[in-house]
């Protein structure tokens, strides 16, 4: 069965969606700014005739990418046949053709890849279980290929790898982020960081950060923070000490946004998607 809204007579739909940030206010809708859920708002409104508004797992600042995002919106059941296609092809999923349909109405720099009928108890946001990003630098003195300069953030010194890998291992875990988080009232700061680490090929630098979720900055300042340690102005175990922070720590700046992608979100099976939402929504402490 899909998932129906508290007031009954909506779908829901899975979006798994692809986007390049360099001209989006990020993914947040807001007033007068080009945003990805403004964009798709308005496709999909278009489509079935009636407003509707997707909620993401992951919402992506200004200038950063997504390859693995994901989105759910809710569509009134009466509108779901707009999204179906007047000759169906046996072969083809339930709404390819609205894949298709999108794939002209939106803009080229925003893609919804797939949409399936999202199972029942599955938020885009609180089901998830971890988000994976990539972040990726290139330390060749002629700068990045014209071809990546969207996507990859030139860095004019050089970077020590091994060091940025012994400071990560200081952060994994369960701690309180909060000198790496720009502030957002009543929001906790606390995640599980469960990946961050490092490889080198040739002049091309990536990180890999995961997390249960990520607060407003966070992959930016963690990267930020790590190429302080690469370029020797700080050391490895410097970075063990920015977890005792209450606040925003003015000791490093977040990284460059075109560096940054959001390349998966991992869900739980479908029988556990609703226990998961229920984890998610409580308020950790440490």
């Amino acid at each position: 069965m899909p998932a129906i809204d508290s007031g009954g007579g909506h779908v829901r739909l899975r979006l798994d969606i692809a986007y390049d940030g360099t001209d989006f206010a990020g993914w947040a809708a807001q007033a007068g700014q080009r945003t990805v859920a403004g964009v798709i708002d308005e496709a999909l409104s278009t489509v079935f005739r009636t407003p509707v508004v997707t909620r993401t797992a992951g919402r992506t600042d200004t200038g950063v990418h997504a390859t693995g995002q994901v989105a759910h919106v809710d569509v009134p059941a009466e509108a779901l046949p707009h999204a179906y296609s007047r000759t169906v092809r046996s072969s083809e999923s339930e709404f390819a053709a609205l894949v298709r349909r999108l794939g002209r109405f939106l803009p080229t720099d925003v893609r919804i890849r797939n949409v399936v009928r999202a199972p029942a108890g599955f938020d885009a946001r609180f089901s998830a279980l971890r988000r994976h990003y990539a972040y990726r630098l290139c330390t060749a003195p002629w700068g990045v290929e014209p071809q990546e300069r969207r996507y990859v953030t030139p860095w004019p010194r050089p970077l020590d790898v091994e060091a940025m890998t012994a400071a990560s291992r200081e952060l994994l875990g369960l701690n309180d982020f909060a000198a790496f988080c720009r502030h957002r009232p009543g929001a906790t700061t606390i995640r599980d960081l469960q990946r961050l680490d490092w490889s080198r090929d040739g002049h091309y630098i990536t990180a890999y950060v995961t997390a249960d979720a990520f607060c407003w900055n966070m992959v930016r300042s963690l990267v930020g923070a790590l190429l302080a340690v690469g370029e020797g102005r700080r050391s490895p175990d410097w970075t063990a000490g920015l977890l005792s922070a209450t606040s925003r720590s003015s000791a490093f700046a977040a990284a460059p946004a075109r560096g940054l992608t959001l390349v998966h979100v991992d869900y739980p099976p479908d029988d556990q998607l609703v226990a998961r939402s229920a984890v998610t929504r409580d308020l950790r402490s440490l």
